[in-house]
């Protein structure tokens, strides 16, 4: 497994107990879309996996590595975590030099190489030079999934990757992320993004995993999508 937690549990300091004995196994080469309300505890799930919130309670281990003080590093070289707002990630003056930190911190090999095939990966070789800020909120997101791409980790963490984006933006996002050969954990409130690229679905509510098993099922149980407060486009029904 290149993602297992046993027992996970956290809880911040306003006293919200955001996750409760989570037991949880990704295998490589997964794609797993992490669903439930707001407040279920899913971002905090996800900033788990490479060390941005420790865990309190239970174990994490990444890649084979158990996630702790001196192992946190290695394993942020070999999860890329992508944030809801790209803006959170794009801070150099350069979309070449945002690609590029992420590398050039780990001392890796190869810099200019890594750029040039993240950016390709994502479509966005051309503008290698041009200011993040200059670009539309869809291409600063693919270049947002370059940075991590340049770093060729086993794992894809997205959390809430189609969030304020086109349709042609989300078509091309899902197009990109098809392509890409990496374990996937995708947070995400898009049911039919999730359905599209992610066949196993792992829901949490309350903190606990409440259903984990096939995309596909899930969305065509109403009384499921109910519990859990899913809802699907308006119009839309996988059910038999």
């Amino acid at each position: 497994m290149v993602i297992d937690l046993d027992g996970v549990g956290h809880t911040y300091p306003d006293g919200t107990v955001a996750l409760r004995n989570v037991t949880l196994s990704v295998a490589k080469g997964e794609r797993v879309a992490l669903l439930g309300p707001n407040g279920a505890g899913k971002t905090t799930l996800a900033l788990h996996l490479n060390g941005v919130l420790p865990a309190q309670e239970g174990v994490v281990r990444v890649a084979g590595e158990l996630l702790g003080p001196q192992t946190v590093r290695q394993v942020r070289r070999q999860v890329g975590l992508v944030f809801q707002d790209p803006d959170d990630q794009l801070f150099m003056p350069t979309v070449g030099q945002d690609v590029a930190f992420g590398p050039m911190n780990f001392k890796l090999d190869d810099v200019a190489g890594r750029v040039q095939r993240a950016l390709r990966a994502v479509g966005m070789q051309a503008a290698v030079d041009r200011p993040p800020h200059h670009l539309s909120f869809g291409q600063r997101r693919r270049v947002a999934i370059a940075t991590v791409l340049s770093m060729d980790p086993q794992i894809l963490v997205l959390d809430e990757p189609t969030s304020n984006l086109d349709p042609a933006s989300r078509r091309e996002l899902a197009d990109i992320l098809t392509a890409v050969d990496v374990t996937m954990l995708m947070v995400t409130h898009d049911l039919l993004f999730a359905w599209q690229l992610c066949p196993r679905s792992v829901v949490l509510a309350d903190g606990t995993v409440q259903y984990d098993g096939p995309t596909r099922a899930l969305l065509a149980d109403p009384d499921l999508l109910r519990r859990f407060r899913l809802e699907l486009p308006f119009g839309v029904s996988l059910a038999p």
